[in-house]
């Protein structure tokens, strides 16, 4: 008796499956013909490597998504035949272009992600390159104002995280890290430096965090207009190293001379305060000593004032010594422009007498 339901079972389900696709062609089965299969929550395949996938669609995730309304073969156009074989393609170009009729996100998001360094990797092959469901999400793909959304700010650092988890551990333990897990809205996150779809490789001149990018990309939160003020950090850092023998070096297109993460880092950015800081006082001699830098720093040559400004009392000798030399040259300037005035009245004196 168990084998004749066994065999009943066997059939008809698949059976009943085809039934409803060739008697329901409707858009409103056309998910439930789906979830016969996609419904369960045991359904998945094998890969080859011996990975267990899971095949199973939650209907109530789908139904929060930005794609609700959608059939199923919007976006799994591959699908022509039921069952189908592995593995589905989906093109999201098919909807995301500039100037669709439907009111998806434009295209130039899609051609900047084809020319980045993710793109640049899929299109030569690699199985381990992100695509848009990797970063936005696959049958869950919801609004980036929506905290369950892979690309809600707060996520942004564990959704690159699931590829680049060395780079995610050492964010956490940063100044910035710290802050966003503390609901710090101004904390930046990977897409504040490195951008969102045009990520590309930092060795590369367009990348935002290319040493002769990576100031203009700090300036954003540590310049004159950036949002470190309220939070009693100075506004200063990087106009005063555009100021200094670096900067000049920088602003002359020499990539080998240091930048802001030349010193602070790079993800793992920490306060002055934590002896585990490149900048901290004990870590500075170290920091300014790589091979590539000052080999020769001792104690003493570290030991002087960072991001100096002339014109703040804060720089002590400096200051006054910056004063003097102004007030000096302001007083040869003024003397000189009095003595040619003068030698220009005596001139036209003596150029009347001879009349």
């Amino acid at each position: 008796m168990k084998a004749m339901f066994g065999i009943i079972r066997a059939f008809f389900v698949p059976g009943a499956g085809l039934l409803l696709v060739c008697l329901f062609p409707s858009g409103v089965l056309a998910l439930e013909k789906c979830q016969i299969c996609h419904g369960k929550t045991d359904h998945h395949r094998v890969e080859a490597t011996g990975r267990r996938v899971s095949l199973y669609v939650d209907q109530q995730v789908l139904a929060r998504s930005v794609h609700i309304g959608k059939e199923c073969t919007d976006c799994h156009v591959d699908i022509v035949e039921i069952p189908h074989k592995p593995p589905l393609k989906v093109n999201c170009r098919r909807c995301h272009y500039s100037g669709n009729p439907v009111g998806a996100p434009g295209g130039e998001r899609y051609d900047q992600y084809e020319h980045s360094v993710h793109g640049r990797e899929v299109a030569n092959g690699n199985p381990k390159a992100p695509v848009c469901q990797d970063c936005h999400g696959g049958h869950d793909v919801f609004s980036h104002k929506t905290p369950d959304s892979r690309f809600y700010r707060q996520n942004i650092p564990r959704t690159c995280g699931t590829c680049h988890i060395d780079i995610y551990a050492a964010y956490q333990e940063s100044v910035h890290g710290t802050a966003l897990s503390e609901d710090n809205p101004d904390s930046p996150v990977c897409s504040s430096c490195h951008g969102e779809h045009d990520i590309v490789r930092p060795e590369l001149p367009d990348s935002r965090v290319s040493p002769i990018h990576v100031t203009e990309t700090c300036s954003a939160c540590h310049g004159p207009k950036g949002v470190v003020a309220k939070y009693g950090i100075k506004t200063d850092r990087t106009s005063t190293f555009e100021e200094s023998f670096h900067g000049v070096a920088q602003l002359m297109e020499n990539m080998m001379v240091a930048n802001c993460a030349s010193c602070h880092g790079y993800h793992d950015i920490r306060s002055e305060d934590d002896p585990k800081s490149s900048i901290y006082p004990a870590n500075i001699v170290e920091t300014c000593g790589r091979p590539q830098c000052h080999p020769e720093a001792s104690a003493s040559f570290a030991g002087g004032k960072i991001h100096v400004d002339p014109t703040s009392e804060e720089s002590g000798l400096l200051y006054y010594i910056s004063r003097g030399f102004l007030i000096l040259t302001v007083s040869v300037l003024a003397g000189l422009f009095i003595f040619i005035i003068l030698d220009l009245f005596r001139r036209a004196r003596a150029a009347r007498e001879k009349r």
